[in-house]
């Protein structure tokens, strides 16, 4: 048995197994009917059956369906980056996050298209209590991040954790994405949590923490949606957090997101691969010997990168004109695409709580405001 036997994905000697036992399921029924529509469903039964490795299933299958969806929920994406990495060659992607599945779906369908190496991804084990949805997980290369641990559990978890992507970034070449933190981002300030550098940094077998970055080859990647489907589903977190109370989630209601999130609107999507981090890293070495400060210091590199190649929407600048009561840019973007988000907010948001109206609003004016603050900086 192997020590990452509780979260890891598949081996691809297991994949055929579990497609046979979950080719009846009702939930992959529903995934080839959307994917392969008027196809007569003993094809993709047949063609499932025949399935032997994860990077078939995903080519042949998840793709087509990550395809289908940006046709249908989308205005189109754009991609600005890939052409600077290299082929068969790993590399940890750390990204903001801003829906639970297509972040690391979407991104994959980038990679396959560059022919470059598909990644093994990080996902909740909260959002995979169904066992469809864990199988499914499995057979998409994604790994397990255990929620909800005592402090004990939590070191011990974070230990594998980091173990497991070592294992996977530098013995079997295969790159990894992770999310600059844990869950998807509330407020629309994308911060990478210095906790999350910790536990990379726990697989380390260098005494020198930043060669053994080096050695991952760490690249920041930004995602951007002109429109959050999930934007409203937000705000009761956002309430509770405001009134130092623990939000308890509904029932399904991490299954509900994630539905929302896949099939909701989105008007257009942005990818942007940043630069893949080496002489930032020598430079923090260089400059401190602290291990919390080196930390501290590449998560601030993280958070300029992802900001700096943030695609900025009409919308992030209607919310901003709104919030700030200003017409400061309203050169960029049209009244009509400002009467639609106007529409959008009316519908979404109780108009006689200002707290949620603020909160949304700032929602899609924060990436705003931070890339004013890092240019006002640099």
């Amino acid at each position: 048995m192997s020590k990452f036997d509780s979260i890891r994905p598949y081996y691809d000697a297991e994949i055929n197994g579990a497609l046979k036992d979950t080719v009846e399921h009702p939930m992959m029924r529903a995934l080839m009917e959307f994917t392969f529509p008027g196809v007569d469903e003993e094809v993709w039964k047949t063609q499932l059956k025949k399935t032997y490795s994860i990077r078939d299933f995903q080519s042949n299958f998840i793709y087509h369906s990550i395809q289908k969806v940006i046709e249908l929920t989308s205005e189109g994406l754009t991609t600005t980056g890939f052409e600077t990495l290299e082929q068969n060659t790993s590399y940890l992607f750390i990204s903001n996050h801003r829906d639970i599945i297509l972040d690391t779906s979407i991104l994959n369908g980038c990679l396959f298209d560059h022919g470059l190496l598909m990644t093994a991804s990080a996902i909740g084990d909260n959002l995979v209590k169904k066992s469809f949805m864990n199988i499914l997980a499995k057979i998409n290369r994604n790994f397990l991040v255990l929620r909800g641990l005592s402090p004990r559990e939590l070191l011990q978890s974070s230990k594998l954790l980091s173990e497991y992507i070592a294992q996977l970034l530098l013995r079997e070449n295969r790159s990894v994405w992770i999310a600059q933190r844990e869950g998807r981002t509330k407020d629309g300030n994308d911060a990478t949590h210095p906790g999350v550098l910790k536990m990379l940094a726990m697989g380390s077998e260098e005494e020198n923490s930043i060669k053994y970055f080096k050695k991952i080859r760490i690249v920041p990647i930004s995602i951007s949606y002109e429109y959050d489907p999930t934007d409203a589903l937000k705000m009761p977190q956002l309430i509770a957090e405001a009134n130092n109370e623990v939000y308890v989630k509904a029932k399904n209601e991490d299954f509900n997101t994630l539905l929302r999130g896949i099939m909701g609107p989105k008007k257009r999507i942005h990818i942007s691969v940043g630069k893949i981090l080496d002489t930032e890293l020598d430079a923090i070495g260089s400059e401190f010997e602290n291990t919390n400060k080196q930390v501290q210091a590449l998560a601030l590199i993280l958070d300029n990168s992802i900001i700096k190649n943030y695609k900025l929407w009409p919308t992030n600048y209607i919310a901003y004109d709104i919030l700030n009561a200003s017409t400061e840019f309203s050169h960029l973007y049209t009244p009509d695409e400002k009467a639609l988000f106007e529409r959008r907010l009316e519908m979404r948001i109780d108009h006689s709580d200002e707290f949620q109206m603020q909160s949304f609003l700032a929602m899609y004016a924060n990436p705003v405001v931070n890339k004013m603050k890092l240019e006002d900086a640099m």
